[in-house]
């Protein structure tokens, strides 16, 4: 049977998001000629005070580039929003934002923050890409899938229920590397934000699917044809 390339957007509040959360499976869409198109909202370390310097930003963009070099996927915007605050910015214009994404680039699948999510960037984010993609006709998307992060879903206000398990056997090196270029978002084991707590999370959920390893998503709306 014929394989049909999709468009998959990626949208996530802050550069190492859509790593964590679906690195594997950014890489396996890339892999069957998929094109992957990745936006953030924030630089993920403004909220840190005096800790943080123009420095630290430009750290994290260049580790962003080097992770989307790994993958394969493109970045085609980079929010700067300020850092752990988008729940001061109306949802109607991040959902503005999303939407201008959504019509150049008509993707078929989006994956996002699930609302889970301890982080209230990650929670606006999910409301906002859900106004975004609000079925109206004439619409093209066909699934929303929601992703989760570690060190932040776990320990979020509700459950992740994931009800799709994508196989990332072939792809948990090239994530880990990936990971490794977010060095300076990295813990040591046994912090969840530690590759080998992360690579623990996608070999769990992929014994609960029959594989080696995989990353695990909620279905949030599905678009027959």
């Amino acid at each position: 049977m014929t394989y049909n390339k999709k468009s998959i957007l990626v949208i996530s509040a802050h550069p190492d998001d859509e790593t964590i959360g679906c690195g594997g499976t950014i890489a396996k869409h890339i892999s069957q000629g998929d094109s992957v198109y990745v936006m953030s909202f924030t630089d993920g370390v403004s909220s840190r005070g005096n800790r943080i310097d123009l420095a630290a930003s430009k750290d994290r963009i260049k580790a962003s580039e080097m992770a989307a070099k790994l993958l394969g996927f493109s970045w085609i915007s980079r929010g700067e929003h300020p850092d752990n605050m988008l729940d001061t910015i109306p949802i109607l214009d991040l959902a503005k934002n999303i939407e201008a994404v959504k019509e150049k680039y008509s993707p078929d699948i989006i994956y996002t923050h699930s609302y889970a999510d301890l982080n209230v960037d990650h929670r606006k984010v999910h409301e906002a890409t859900l106004i975004a993609f609000r079925p109206q006709p004439k619409e093209t998307w066909q699934e929303i899938r929601a992703y989760e992060v570690a060190s932040s879903t776990e320990w979020g206000i509700q459950a992740f229920t994931p009800n799709l398990f994508i196989n990332i056997d072939n792809f948990i090196d090239i994530k880990k590397e990936a990971l490794a270029c977010y060095w300076m978002e990295l813990r040591d084991t046994p912090h969840p934000r530690s590759i080998s707590s992360i690579e623990s999370i996608n070999r769990v959920r992929g014994s609960q699917a029959g594989f080696n390893y995989s990353e695990a998503f909620e279905i949030i709306k599905s678009r027959g044809f």
